[in-house]
């Protein structure tokens, strides 16, 4: 189907492309904006290739642990890779475009792996509370088998969600006006440019976020509950400080995360202001995921043991 279809009323033109108003219309400040997030974007993705290559290679790291660490590494690079290139290239550019198509698969994109990695959080306090609480039955309740299928459910579950709100949008009819009050395309700032009624959308959107939300963060509280059962039950200090320290970056990412969506997502259109909009959106699919391959590196001394392995092995090759 070609863009020109998807059209507003007859005596409006189609809509072929969006201009994306940016992070901000300052001329002045286009510049150092584009070397910040260059900066973002090169940390991102160093420190994710790096988890996703040392999970991978390293054999004292070939747990389900670092296993869905490694898939979360990979969400988050996704996520940041479907934003920050087209943002970087916009902060250049004297018209801030993006085709209609492009837009779309961008919308999509980021749809998919935001809602991949809040359920991967979840997967990963699972992982977490079998560990401590029973670690006797853990390589059988986690087998290889079960990893697989933990992490290709919130696969297949997100780019359905994302296929379902996606088309939604953009078989819907657009004004003549196309300026996204964003960076990126998101699905909100998209409804404000629909001509037709917007209700079922918001609707959709509201209660699909809302069950993501909820329900995702409810695994992880029930995960961490009965570990705080389990560890306050621990003699041994050290037995407790160990727990603690497997817990406490998984712990820190869901804490930021979740409060940045819940900010975004789970209130009413009308409360939405698009400049506070757009330091969220940029704090976690930018920040946070430039934050966590650091959270997890500095914070676990088996990923910084793997990293001094690594170290001295390149050293020893000839050179």
């Amino acid at each position: 189907m070609k863009a020109t279809e998807y059209m507003a009323p007859e005596n409006l033109t189609p809509v072929t492309e969006f201009i994306l108003m940016g992070v901000s219309d300052r001329p002045e400040l286009q510049i150092p904006l584009f070397f910040v997030f260059l900066v973002i974007y090169g940390l991102t993705v160093a420190g994710n290739l790096g988890i996703i290559t040392l999970t991978s290679v390293d054999s004292q790291l070939q747990t389900p642990m670092y296993f869905f660490l490694r898939h979360l590494a990979i969400i988050n690079l996704g996520d940041s890779t479907v934003i920050a290139p087209k943002m970087l290239v916009n902060f250049l550019a004297s018209k801030k475009t993006i085709s209609y198509y492009g837009c779309a698969a961008q919308l999509g994109g980021f749809l998919v792996f935001i809602v991949a990695e809040i359920f991967m959080l979840a997967v990963m306090a699972y992982d977490r509370y079998v560990a401590i609480c029973n670690p006797l039955l853990y390589m059988v309740v986690v087998s290889p088998q079960i990893c697989l299928l933990l992490v290709a459910v919130p696969y297949v579950y997100s780019a359905f969600l994302s296929l379902i709100t996606t088309i939604k949008i953009f078989m819907s009819s657009f004004c003549d006006h196309n300026i996204i009050k964003h960076f990126y395309c998101d699905s909100l700032p998209l409804l404000t440019l629909l001509c037709s009624s917007t209700r079922d959308i918001e609707l959709i959107i509201l209660i699909f976020s809302a069950f993501n939300l909820v329900s995702s963060l409810l695994i992880v509280l029930v995960s961490y509950i009965l570990i705080l059962m389990a560890i306050l039950r621990m003699n041994s200090a050290q037995g407790r400080h160990k727990a603690f320290s497997t817990c406490g970056s998984h712990l820190t990412v869901v804490i930021v995360l979740y409060a940045t969506l819940f900010f975004m997502y789970v209130q009413p259109k009308s409360s939405h202001s698009f400049d506070t909009d757009k330091i969220a959106s940029a704090f976690y699919t930018l920040i946070i995921p430039m934050l966590n391959p650091m959270i997890y590196s500095l914070r676990n001394k088996e990923v910084k043991s793997a990293l001094c392995r690594i170290w001295k092995n390149l050293h020893k090759l000839p050179m």
